[in-house]
This record gives structure tokens, C-alpha cells and sequence, in this order.
């Protein structure tokens, strides 16, 4: 028994496990888990992650509940967005990756201690972030994908697209900071 105490005893004062687990919620693990996660989603899915497709198919499961019909709409009428609605929301791989997001994005939050409830401040404030989710969102469903789709999709199955998307977003995320500056600030 003292030769196990003794055995994690000098794990612990290993400086690689110091860097790397002493705050396990770091940036660089984040990125390198969702990097692993990718790569693995990749190979067992045999598609890259996506995230803002599945949120047209929330929309399309909220309208049937409430009474509607997608079926004639171009979006869903082929034969696989028609099994896939009708599957439902449980047998929705990319749909259950981003109940995953939002639960391990909260989980993380609250471990490090950085969970609050912000009071907006202003109208301005409101106006931005609708405008900003609305612009984001389109702009997700006409380049079909996000930032995890495009980007790590794209750089997880080596593809030029993925690092060309990343640089064009570097610059897009300078010029929007800009303006939300000036504009709503």
C-alpha cells in the first residue's frame, strides 16, 4: 500500500502532470479534447462534426409539434431529411452532440468558477447580440457550417477549405470586434 502512495506521489510531482492536470480546464485542454473529439467523430461517424444542421431540424420537430408540416418545404423534402425528422430528436447523432456542447460548456463554466448572470445594460446590447445570432446562423446554413463544421471539419479531414475558412474568420472576428466597438458600445 505505501508503495502505491509512493507511486502517485511522484506522479503528482511529475511537471508534466503538473501542467497538464493541475487545472484541467485550461484553453489548451479544451482545444485539445475537441480536437481528439473531432478526429474521433470523424472516424467512427464517417462525417465531421456539425453542429448548425441539426438546429434546422429542431426548428422543423418545434413546427410539427405545433401542428405544421415540413414535408413540401425544398429543405426537407428529399427521402434522408424525412428520416431523419421522423427518427426523432433521441436518434439524432448531431443533436445530441449539441445537448453535449451546451452541458459540457455549463459543466466547464461551472468548474471554473466563471458562471454569472449578466444584466444588460442597454438596448444596444440586446439589438447586437439578436443581430449578431442572426447573422451568424445564416451565415452557418449558406456556407454549410460553423466554426466546428467548417473549421475543425475541414482541418480534421485534411482539407484546404478548413484552413482557408480559419484564416477568413481570423479577420472576420478583427472586423466585427471593430464594429461592435464603435457601433454598441
Amino acid at each position: 500500500m505505501n508503495q502505491l502512495k509512493a507511486g502517485f506521489d511522484r506522479l503528482r510531482d511529475n511537471e508534466i502532470y503538473k501542467q497538464w492536470f493541475k487545472n484541467p480546464f485550461t484553453y489548451v485542454m479544451g482545444a485539445v479534447l475537441l480536437s481528439i473529439l473531432q478526429i474521433v467523430t470523424l472516424a467512427v461517424s464517417g462525417a465531421p462534426w456539425g453542429v448548425s444542421g441539426a438546429f434546422a431540424n429542431w426548428g422543423a420537430w418545434i413546427y410539427e409539434a405545433l401542428g405544421g408540416s415540413v414535408a413540401k418545404w425544398y429543405y426537407f423534402s428529399t427521402t434522408g431529411a424525412q428520416n431523419t425528422l421522423e427518427q426523432g430528436f433521441l436518434n439524432h447523432p448531431d443533436s445530441l452532440r449539441n445537448v453535449g456542447i451546451i452541458v459540457g460548456a455549463l459543466f466547464a463554466t461551472l468548474m471554473a468558477s466563471q458562471f454569472k448572470i449578466k444584466i444588460i445594460k442597454n438596448k444596444k446590447q440586446i439589438i447586437a447580440a439578436v443581430l449578431g445570432g442572426l447573422l451568424m446562423g445564416y451565415g452557418a446554413r449558406i456556407a454549410f457550417g460553423c466554426n466546428i463544421g467548417a473549421l475543425y471539419g475541414g482541418i480534421a479531414s485534411l482539407s484546404l477549405s478548413g484552413w482557408v475558412f480559419g484564416f477568413a474568420m481570423f479577420f472576420g472576428a478583427m472586423a466585427g470586434s471593430k464594429l461592435l466597438v464603435k457601433f454598441f458600445m
